[in-house]
């Protein structure tokens, strides 16, 4: 009599994770692990048989850059992430985390608003990296969770939001903050050197809380300094510290921006390829679009935000600081990425999401046409609608070109990264990538152009995010691995979403499973509490 077995998936070709090309075979699951394959899973019994003839089955997919920290623990049961196959993902980008939180009133007033736009208001009932671990899995999200802490948090916790270095007090509370979070289950500390305050720190601060980093051998995730004329020395940059710390870093949604720059993102990935070559654990997210999303108040130079949200919307208010925001973003001087010159206007800008009901309206239209509607100067309209959303409102800004976009995913070193930001309930206004990124690699990127076969395409999603991250429990398709599995039909998997209709739900996604349960079965979501938070010790 043979073991027993809760589910085999029967006939499926199996893309392991490995890079290696498909293999037709059973894979057979008991509780949460895979317990056999091939001939193995004969000689097991009981259980339920899925007949995956015809189906693609990979381990789950790895979302390696998202924002849901900010949303899951208050909508976590949101689908747009496992209906595409996504099991885990990466969460704390950007600088953005939502703890550690200070007990100092204003600091922590500057880290909620610093998070607006980002998600909901969550409850905030935590300080430590720890409380906020417990109530993110008292949630049950719909996904797996691997939490980074991000720069912004641990520098406002030691200093607020200040435009100069910390002192050596204060760097010390910061490292401080780092490595209880590190201790209390943190994969790894990210940046956002383009947002405020983390624009505000030089490379030395860095390295200096990247000791803690290499104590304990963990990840630094970078949206770097500079995503258009300066790619290169921003990319550099995040090399630096990687290899002065002998740690892994990953440069954040690798691409570059402007027009002026379309077709040169080369010279960058040489970099990082030469970077490997010396031994520099260097990686990178990619997202398969040609449009980003953020802050609308990115629109702004840095100068404008210091002091957090509130110091903002007044200056906003002031007819002289208008005038000089409008001569720094006219004159473009290069010295802070200007996402109006990248885009090539105003009509390349759209409102995603608004957090004042009064201003919904603005939603999914671009800046040029509701400023022409109102009979408005363009970046009037922007700072009133800034004003009136207390800088809370989000933009979806295409400013990239599909060469470089497809030189950035197929980049051997890429793993994918959605970005996700704002999903806080099933018609909030995002950006497409939230409900398609993965399925696009697959639909787009291997059957509709070629960029690169499915095995790789799988390898990125899955085998590499997870060697990337250090997870040796996922990831892979074998014995022993946790089963969290995707089975797709290669021939129809795609994504349906796009910036007019952003929460359309991907195609061709048959079944997903999380710790050896069904989330999806037969295409439709059957279990959103699945997900865990997976602390790195």
């Amino acid at each position: 009599m043979g073991t027993r077995m809760d589910v085999l998936f029967r006939g499926a070709t199996v893309y392991d994770g490995s890079g290696s090309a498909g293999v037709q075979r059973d894979v057979a699951v008991r509780e949460e692990r895979i317990v056999a394959l091939g001939a193995e899973s004969a000689q097991m019994s009981g259980g339920r048989v899925v007949d995956a003839g015809g189906l693609a089955l990979a381990p789950g997919f790895i979302d390696l850059h998202s924002h849901a920290d900010h949303t899951l623990p208050a909508f976590p049961r949101a689908t747009n992430s496992v209906t595409q196959g996504v099991t885990t993902e990466l969460v704390g980008l950007c600088g953005f985390s939502v703890a550690p939180v200070s007990a100092d009133p204003l600091r922590r007033t500057q880290l909620q608003e610093l998070s607006s736009g980002i998600g909901p208001d969550l409850d905030w009932s935590w300080q430590t990296f720890a409380e906020y671990l417990e109530r993110f899995e008292e949630a049950k999200p719909a996904v797996n969770v691997a939490p980074l802490v991000g720069h912004h948090a641990l520098r406002i916790f030691g200093m607020g939001i200040e435009d100069r270095p910390p002192t050596p007090a204060e760097l010390s509370s910061m490292r401080q903050a780092l490595a209880a979070a590190l201790a209390q289950g943190a994969w790894g500390m990210s940046s956002g050197l383009v947002y405020v305050p983390g624009s505000f720190a030089n490379t030395e601060e860095l390295v200096e809380l990247g000791r803690e980093l290499q104590r304990e051998d963990a990840l630094y995730v970078s949206h770097i300094r500079d995503e258009s004329d300066g790619l290169v020395g921003a990319v550099d940059e995040a090399i630096e510290i990687g290899e002065r710390l002998g740690i892994r870093t990953q440069v954040s949604h690798l691409k570059i921006t402007a027009r002026r720059n379309a077709g040169r993102i080369g010279p960058a990935i040489e970099h990082l390829e030469a970077a490997r070559e010396r031994g520099v654990r260097a990686h990178a997210d990619v997202y398969p679009y040609l449009a980003g999303s953020t802050f609308l108040h990115q629109v702004l130079p840095p100068w404008v935000k210091a002091g957090g949200m509130d110091a903002m919307v007044e200056r906003l208010r002031i007819p002289e600081q208008r005038q000089r925001l409008r001569h720094d973003i006219e004159q473009d001087s290069g010295t802070w990425s200007n996402h109006v010159a990248a885009a090539g206007g105003w009509h390349n800008i759209l409102i995603a999401s608004v957090r004042n009901p009064a201003r919904r309206a603005d939603e999914g239209r671009r800046v040029a046409d509701l400023s022409l509607e109102a009979d408005c100067d363009p970046l009037d309209y922007t700072l009133d609608l800034l004003i009136a959303d207390r800088g809370a409102t989000t933009m979806i800004v295409f400013l990239m070109d599909e060469r470089d976009m497809r030189q950035a995913l197929s980049w051997r070193w890429s793993a994918v990264g959605s970005d996700q930001l704002g999903v806080t309930s099933p018609s909030a206004r995002v950006h497409p990538r939230a409900y398609g990124a993965f399925a696009r690699v697959l639909g787009w990127g291997v059957r509709e152009t070629g960029l690169f076969r499915l095995e790789e395409a799988v390898r990125k999603m899955t085998g590499l995010a997870a060697d990337i991250l250090g997870l040796r429990d996922r990831g892979r398709v074998a014995p022993g691995m946790i089963a969290d599995l995707v089975l797709f039909d290669p021939a129809s998997v795609g994504d349906a979403a796009t910036y007019d209709e952003p929460t359309r739900t991907a195609r061709g996604v048959e079944y997903v499973m999380l710790g050896g349960e069904f989330a999806v079965d037969q295409g439709k979501a059957v279990r959103l509490d699945l997900g865990r938070v997976l602390r790195a010790r």
